[in-house]
Protein backbone atom coordinates (compact mmCIF):
# COMPACT_ATOMS: atom_id res chain seq x y z
CA UNK A 1 0.00 0.00 0.00
CA UNK A 2 3.03 2.24 0.31
CA UNK A 3 2.25 4.11 -2.92
CA UNK A 4 -1.69 4.60 -2.51
CA UNK A 5 -3.53 7.92 -1.55
CA UNK A 6 -3.86 7.87 2.08
CA UNK A 7 -7.58 8.42 1.26
CA UNK A 8 -7.70 4.52 -0.79
CA UNK A 9 -5.79 2.13 1.65
CA UNK A 10 -7.60 -0.80 3.56
CA UNK A 11 -8.14 -1.43 6.74
CA UNK A 12 -9.69 0.86 9.87
CA UNK A 13 -9.35 3.65 11.35
CA UNK A 14 -10.20 4.45 15.09
CA UNK A 15 -12.91 7.82 14.84
CA UNK A 16 -14.94 8.79 17.90
CA UNK A 17 -14.77 5.91 19.79
CA UNK A 18 -15.29 3.33 17.39
CA UNK A 19 -13.53 1.13 14.46
CA UNK A 20 -14.47 2.08 10.88
CA UNK A 21 -13.51 1.09 7.72
CA UNK A 22 -10.78 3.09 5.99
CA UNK A 23 -12.61 4.36 3.21
CA UNK A 24 -15.05 5.37 5.55
CA UNK A 25 -13.25 7.67 7.97
CA UNK A 26 -14.64 10.97 6.26
CA UNK A 27 -15.37 14.48 7.36
CA UNK A 28 -17.88 17.44 6.54
CA UNK A 29 -16.06 19.93 4.14
CA UNK A 30 -17.62 22.33 6.31
CA UNK A 31 -15.94 21.18 9.39
CA UNK A 32 -14.22 23.73 11.49
CA UNK A 33 -10.20 21.90 11.44
CA UNK A 34 -10.44 22.84 7.72
CA UNK A 35 -11.15 26.33 7.27
CA UNK A 36 -9.83 27.35 10.55
CA UNK A 37 -7.03 25.21 11.76
CA UNK A 38 -8.74 24.56 15.34
CA UNK A 39 -7.04 20.93 15.40
CA UNK A 40 -4.06 19.03 16.59
CA UNK A 41 -2.74 15.73 16.20
CA UNK A 42 0.58 13.72 17.28
CA UNK A 43 3.18 11.43 15.31
CA UNK A 44 4.00 8.66 16.85
CA UNK A 45 5.92 5.47 15.61
CA UNK A 46 6.17 1.73 17.01
CA UNK A 47 8.79 -0.13 16.86
CA UNK A 48 8.42 -4.53 17.24
CA UNK A 49 4.33 -3.71 18.10
CA UNK A 50 5.08 -1.14 20.73
CA UNK A 51 4.69 2.64 20.32
CA UNK A 52 7.61 4.74 21.58
CA UNK A 53 6.34 7.01 24.57
CA UNK A 54 2.74 6.63 23.69
CA UNK A 55 1.73 7.76 27.12
CA UNK A 56 3.49 10.91 26.79
CA UNK A 57 2.37 11.55 23.12
CA UNK A 58 -1.31 11.21 24.06
CA UNK A 59 -0.23 13.87 27.18
CA UNK A 60 0.59 15.79 24.55
CA UNK A 61 -2.03 15.55 22.86
CA UNK A 62 -4.24 16.73 25.36
CA UNK A 63 -2.41 19.96 26.36
CA UNK A 64 -2.26 20.29 22.81
CA UNK A 65 -5.96 20.92 22.47
CA UNK A 66 -6.23 22.91 25.92
CA UNK A 67 -3.73 25.27 24.65
CA UNK A 68 -6.29 25.80 21.62
CA UNK A 69 -8.70 26.47 24.05
CA UNK A 70 -11.22 22.34 23.85
CA UNK A 71 -11.26 19.47 25.10
CA UNK A 72 -10.64 15.87 24.03
CA UNK A 73 -13.60 13.89 24.97
CA UNK A 74 -11.63 10.70 25.57
CA UNK A 75 -9.30 10.25 28.40
CA UNK A 76 -5.28 9.60 27.89
CA UNK A 77 -5.98 5.28 28.79
CA UNK A 78 -9.20 5.19 26.57
CA UNK A 79 -6.68 7.09 23.77
CA UNK A 80 -3.54 4.52 24.71
CA UNK A 81 -5.87 1.56 24.65
CA UNK A 82 -7.09 2.47 21.04
CA UNK A 83 -3.64 3.26 19.67
CA UNK A 84 -2.82 -0.39 21.00
CA UNK A 85 -5.78 -2.14 19.76
CA UNK A 86 -5.61 -0.14 16.38
CA UNK A 87 -2.42 -1.37 15.10
CA UNK A 88 -3.10 -4.95 16.12
CA UNK A 89 -6.19 -5.01 13.94
CA UNK A 90 -3.74 -3.29 11.33
CA UNK A 91 -1.66 -6.07 11.76
CA UNK A 92 1.62 -3.65 12.41
CA UNK A 93 4.42 -4.04 13.81
CA UNK A 94 6.56 -0.94 13.10
CA UNK A 95 4.51 1.45 11.83
CA UNK A 96 3.55 5.10 12.21
CA UNK A 97 0.44 6.39 14.20
CA UNK A 98 -1.18 9.57 13.45
CA UNK A 99 -4.13 10.88 16.64
CA UNK A 100 -5.84 14.08 15.26
CA UNK A 101 -8.27 15.73 17.09
CA UNK A 102 -10.98 18.60 15.46
CA UNK A 103 -13.43 20.96 15.68
CA UNK A 104 -16.47 19.84 13.97
CA UNK A 105 -18.78 21.80 12.14
CA UNK A 106 -21.85 22.73 14.01
CA UNK A 107 -20.35 26.05 13.57
CA UNK A 108 -19.07 27.73 10.47
CA UNK A 109 -17.08 30.90 11.35
CA UNK A 110 -14.02 32.30 13.64
CA UNK A 111 -15.99 31.16 16.95
CA UNK A 112 -17.03 27.83 17.43
CA UNK A 113 -17.59 27.60 20.83
CA UNK A 114 -20.06 24.86 20.04
CA UNK A 115 -18.73 22.65 17.77
CA UNK A 116 -18.50 18.89 19.23
CA UNK A 117 -14.94 17.70 19.32
CA UNK A 118 -13.92 14.60 17.39
CA UNK A 119 -10.65 12.59 17.31
CA UNK A 120 -9.37 10.03 14.98
CA UNK A 121 -6.59 7.68 15.19
CA UNK A 122 -5.00 6.00 11.82
CA UNK A 123 -2.12 3.75 11.72
CA UNK A 124 0.42 2.65 8.54
CA UNK A 125 3.75 1.40 7.62
CA UNK A 126 5.98 3.77 7.52
CA UNK A 127 9.87 3.29 6.81
CA UNK A 128 12.40 6.05 7.30
CA UNK A 129 11.19 9.33 6.95
CA UNK A 130 14.24 10.61 4.74
CA UNK A 131 16.11 8.11 1.69
CA UNK A 132 18.02 5.27 3.78
CA UNK A 133 21.03 6.56 1.33
CA UNK A 134 20.63 9.76 2.36
CA UNK A 135 20.44 9.48 5.58
CA UNK A 136 23.62 7.30 6.13
CA UNK A 137 25.60 9.96 4.87
CA UNK A 138 23.89 13.38 5.81
CA UNK A 139 20.77 14.81 4.55
CA UNK A 140 21.53 18.29 3.01
CA UNK A 141 19.65 21.54 4.36
CA UNK A 142 18.03 24.86 2.88
CA UNK A 143 17.75 27.84 4.57
CA UNK A 144 13.94 28.39 5.01
CA UNK A 145 12.37 32.12 3.74
CA UNK A 146 9.85 32.01 6.35
CA UNK A 147 10.92 31.99 10.88
CA UNK A 148 9.12 30.52 13.60
CA UNK A 149 6.73 33.51 15.05
CA UNK A 150 6.97 35.25 17.87
CA UNK A 151 4.64 33.71 20.54
CA UNK A 152 2.73 36.02 20.92
CA UNK A 153 1.40 35.77 17.86
CA UNK A 154 1.12 32.04 17.91
CA UNK A 155 0.49 29.15 20.40
CA UNK A 156 3.61 26.89 19.97
CA UNK A 157 3.48 25.15 22.68
CA UNK A 158 0.46 23.03 20.86
CA UNK A 159 1.10 20.91 18.12
CA UNK A 160 -1.05 22.94 16.07
CA UNK A 161 -2.37 22.25 12.24
CA UNK A 162 -1.89 25.74 11.77
CA UNK A 163 1.84 25.82 12.82
CA UNK A 164 2.90 23.62 10.10
CA UNK A 165 1.70 25.67 7.09
CA UNK A 166 4.90 27.82 6.36
CA UNK A 167 6.47 24.19 7.56
CA UNK A 168 5.09 22.60 4.18
CA UNK A 169 5.84 25.63 1.98
CA UNK A 170 9.33 25.73 3.34
CA UNK A 171 10.38 22.46 2.91
CA UNK A 172 8.03 22.05 -0.89
CA UNK A 173 10.99 25.21 -1.78
CA UNK A 174 14.17 23.15 0.11
CA UNK A 175 12.62 20.36 -2.41
CA UNK A 176 12.40 21.81 -5.68
CA UNK A 177 16.12 22.99 -5.03
CA UNK A 178 17.26 19.40 -4.46
CA UNK A 179 17.17 19.52 -0.75
CA UNK A 180 15.82 16.78 1.91
CA UNK A 181 14.38 19.66 4.50
CA UNK A 182 14.83 23.13 5.22
CA UNK A 183 16.38 24.91 8.47
CA UNK A 184 13.99 27.77 10.02
CA UNK A 185 15.12 30.73 11.82
CA UNK A 186 13.03 32.51 14.41
CA UNK A 187 11.49 35.89 14.29
CA UNK A 188 14.51 37.12 15.73
CA UNK A 189 16.81 35.41 13.48
CA UNK A 190 18.07 33.01 15.94
CA UNK A 191 18.50 29.10 14.55
CA UNK A 192 15.26 27.65 15.95
CA UNK A 193 14.49 23.57 14.05
CA UNK A 194 13.78 22.03 10.92
CA UNK A 195 10.90 22.02 9.25
CA UNK A 196 9.48 18.85 11.39
CA UNK A 197 12.46 18.01 13.61
CA UNK A 198 14.68 19.76 15.92
CA UNK A 199 18.21 20.56 15.40
CA UNK A 200 21.44 19.90 17.25
CA UNK A 201 24.56 20.80 16.28
CA UNK A 202 28.47 19.52 17.73
CA UNK A 203 31.49 21.43 18.39
CA UNK A 204 34.75 20.05 20.26
CA UNK A 205 33.11 17.58 21.60
CA UNK A 206 30.23 19.74 22.98
CA UNK A 207 26.24 19.47 21.55
CA UNK A 208 24.53 22.61 21.62
CA UNK A 209 21.24 23.25 20.44
CA UNK A 210 18.38 25.87 20.29
CA UNK A 211 16.34 27.15 23.33
CA UNK A 212 12.55 25.72 22.28
CA UNK A 213 11.11 29.33 23.30
CA UNK A 214 9.15 29.17 20.01
CA UNK A 215 9.47 26.17 18.42
CA UNK A 216 7.58 22.56 20.36
CA UNK A 217 10.56 20.84 22.32
CA UNK A 218 10.04 17.56 20.90
CA UNK A 219 9.71 14.39 23.00
CA UNK A 220 12.69 12.90 20.31
CA UNK A 221 14.31 16.05 21.23
CA UNK A 222 14.02 15.02 25.21
CA UNK A 223 14.72 11.70 24.56
CA UNK A 224 17.73 12.88 22.97
CA UNK A 225 18.91 15.18 25.07
CA UNK A 226 18.76 12.56 27.94
CA UNK A 227 21.37 9.70 25.73
CA UNK A 228 23.85 12.47 25.46
CA UNK A 229 23.89 13.35 29.40
CA UNK A 230 24.06 9.53 30.07
CA UNK A 231 27.01 9.24 27.40
CA UNK A 232 28.46 11.85 29.51
CA UNK A 233 28.21 14.53 26.95
CA UNK A 234 28.38 18.24 27.63
CA UNK A 235 25.02 19.58 26.10
CA UNK A 236 24.15 22.80 26.07
CA UNK A 237 20.51 24.63 25.18
CA UNK A 238 21.55 28.25 24.04
CA UNK A 239 20.95 30.84 21.40
CA UNK A 240 22.45 30.11 18.56
CA UNK A 241 23.10 32.06 15.74
CA UNK A 242 23.26 31.50 11.85
CA UNK A 243 26.65 33.11 11.69
CA UNK A 244 27.61 29.99 14.28
CA UNK A 245 26.92 27.78 11.84
CA UNK A 246 30.31 27.43 9.73
CA UNK A 247 31.81 26.29 13.26
CA UNK A 248 30.37 22.98 13.96
CA UNK A 249 31.73 20.00 13.08
CA UNK A 250 28.24 18.09 13.20
CA UNK A 251 24.56 18.09 12.74
CA UNK A 252 21.70 16.11 13.07
CA UNK A 253 18.02 16.20 13.38
CA UNK A 254 15.76 14.33 15.82
CA UNK A 255 12.26 13.47 15.26
CA UNK A 256 9.59 11.01 15.84
CA UNK A 257 9.68 10.51 12.15
CA UNK A 258 13.09 11.64 11.26
CA UNK A 259 14.85 9.90 14.48
CA UNK A 260 18.33 10.40 14.38
CA UNK A 261 19.59 11.95 11.34
CA UNK A 262 22.79 13.30 10.34
CA UNK A 263 22.91 16.45 8.10
CA UNK A 264 25.67 16.94 5.95
CA UNK A 265 24.63 20.70 4.94
CA UNK A 266 22.56 23.64 5.48
CA UNK A 267 23.06 26.15 3.11
CA UNK A 268 26.63 26.43 1.62
CA UNK A 269 27.83 25.15 4.85
CA UNK A 270 29.12 21.57 5.15
CA UNK A 271 29.36 19.29 8.48
CA UNK A 272 30.77 15.68 8.93
CA UNK A 273 28.81 12.39 10.12
CA UNK A 274 30.84 12.37 13.24
CA UNK A 275 31.47 9.80 16.00
CA UNK A 276 28.97 11.67 18.20
CA UNK A 277 25.94 11.35 15.85
CA UNK A 278 26.86 7.98 14.95
CA UNK A 279 26.85 7.74 18.87
CA UNK A 280 23.36 9.11 19.40
CA UNK A 281 22.01 7.71 16.61
CA UNK A 282 22.93 3.71 17.83
CA UNK A 283 21.70 4.68 21.17
CA UNK A 284 18.48 5.89 19.64
CA UNK A 285 18.21 2.83 17.87
CA UNK A 286 18.37 0.70 20.82
CA UNK A 287 16.03 2.60 22.98
CA UNK A 288 13.41 2.21 20.48
CA UNK A 289 14.19 -1.14 18.99
CA UNK A 290 15.08 -2.77 22.34
CA UNK A 291 15.01 -6.26 20.76
CA UNK A 292 18.92 -5.61 19.49
CA UNK A 293 20.94 -6.61 22.69
CA UNK A 294 24.35 -5.25 20.83
CA UNK A 295 22.59 -1.77 20.37
CA UNK A 296 21.00 -1.90 24.32
CA UNK A 297 24.65 -2.30 25.85
CA UNK A 298 25.17 0.85 24.04
CA UNK A 299 22.58 2.48 25.16
CA UNK A 300 23.90 2.43 28.90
Amino acid sequence: MAGLPFDQRDGEIWWDGTFVPWSEAKLHVLSHGLHYASSVFEGERAYGGRIFKSEEHTARLHESARVLGFEIPYSEAVINAAKDELLQRMNLVDAYIRPVAWRGSEMMGVSAQANTIHLAIAAWEWPSYFKPEERLKGIRLDMAQYRRPDPATAPFKSKAAGLYMICTLSKHEAERKGYADALMLDWRGQVAEATGANVFFVKDGKIHTPTPDCFLDGITRRTVIDLAKRRGFDLIERVIMPDELETFEQCFLTGTAAEVTPVSEIGPYTFEVGEITKALMTDYDAVVRPSAPQLQAAAG
